[in-house]
């Protein structure tokens, strides 16, 4: 294993005090219970918005800590929960008198410690509201869900609730946007090899040289089956026709297409496959109306990708082009 850091042990305080020196205009790092918030947090009068998850799958969560997505991340140690002892505080301190909302994946240890979070900030007198992402098509359950993996549709929940965030809307109004966007998003993955966990020292699964996992989820999971390498094109269709039978899209739908790097893919191969995944989607009279391309919810250095599409409204539309300034995505400002 050659990685550049230093004790295994301490590589996800020293990635995240790294990142807050790097982003100082943006963010605030809180060392012990380990969060970043916003560097203007709590915004008085606005909902605040939490979300958090294992590390390793940088961006996520602490790159969209910003103007127009998230108040606050939390950041577990790789591929592990954050604790509620994390969670409260960093609620605590985004709440800016409008309630907060928690934007939480499926994963059996995450629901469990934001519900139990939850609780606690409610006796401490803080409103929350939460919503959960499950748009994984590939499994129903798996080693760490009971029904769908959250996965690269995170980013599009944090970015359009955090938008009506931003608008002035009140909690209510922003759960139910982060909670549309839920319901309307869908994705799927594949890795062509695995990657490594610094403190495990080994891949996290085996893939032989010709093989490749449909449906891998962000912490190695299995997929829904393993098949012989193809070209990019025919992977994406393997992606793409789940995704699509998933959502129902017909004729005339909008979509914001996602095509996601996990850590350890050229941008030039996701590039090939966006431009299949725009072929496949306009043959069936579906319009690919935004788009974003490149590494926003990574497996550490997996090779692979995985796609996500959102159908779109007008407001969804609206609220994605608002301005947003965090330390991965940033527009309008």
């Amino acid at each position: 294993m050659k990685k550049l850091i230093n004790n295994p042990r301490a590589v996800v305080a020293e990635s995240v005090e790294g990142f807050g020196r790097a982003h100082a205009d943006l963010v605030t790092v809180h060392p012990d219970p380990l969060f970043i918030s916003r560097k203007d947090a709590p915004v008085s009068g606005k909902v605040g918005l939490v979300s958090g998850g294992g590390s390793g799958h940088e961006p996520l969560h602490a790159g969209y800590v910003g103007r127009g997505m998230l108040d606050a991340a939390v950041p577990g140690a790789m591929f592990t929960s954050p604790t509620p002892d994390q969670i409260l505080p960093a609620t605590i301190a985004v709440d800016g008198g409008a309630g907060v909302l928690h934007i939480v994946k499926n994963y059996t240890g995450d629901v469990l410690n934001f519900e139990t979070a939850a609780e606690l900030a409610d006796e401490e007198g803080v409103t929350v509201r939460s919503v959960l992402v499950n748009d994984d098509v590939a499994v129903e359950d798996s080693l760490y869900t009971a029904g769908r993996r959250g996965v690269g549709g995170t980013v599009f929940v944090e970015r359009l609730a955090g938008a009506a965030a931003e608008r002035g809307d009140d909690l209510e109004a922003v759960t139910a946007v982060a909670q549309r966007v839920a319901d309307n998003v869908r994705s799927m993955g594949v890795a062509l090899a695995a990657c490594t966990v610094p403190h495990a020292g080994v891949p996290s699964f085996d893939l032989a040289e010709d093989e490749i996992e449909i449906g891998i989820g962000i912490h190695g999971e299995p997929g829904r089956h393993r098949i012989a390498m193809e070209d990019a094109d025919g992977i994406t269709v393997h992606l793409l026709e789940p995704i699509t039978a998933d959502l129902a899209l017909t004729a005339g739908d909008r979509v914001l297409l996602l095509v996601n790097g996990m850590g350890g893919t050229p941008a030039s191969e996701l590039y090939i496959v966006f431009r299949k995944a725009v072929e496949l989607l306009e043959a069936q009279g579906v319009q690919v109306e935004r788009s974003l391309v490149g590494n926003y919810i990574t497996a550490l250095e997996m090779q692979g990708a995985s796609l996500s599409v959102l159908r779109l409204d007008d407001e969804l539309v609206e609220l994605w082009d608002s301005p947003v300034h965090t330390a991965a995505l940033r527009w309008g400002v």
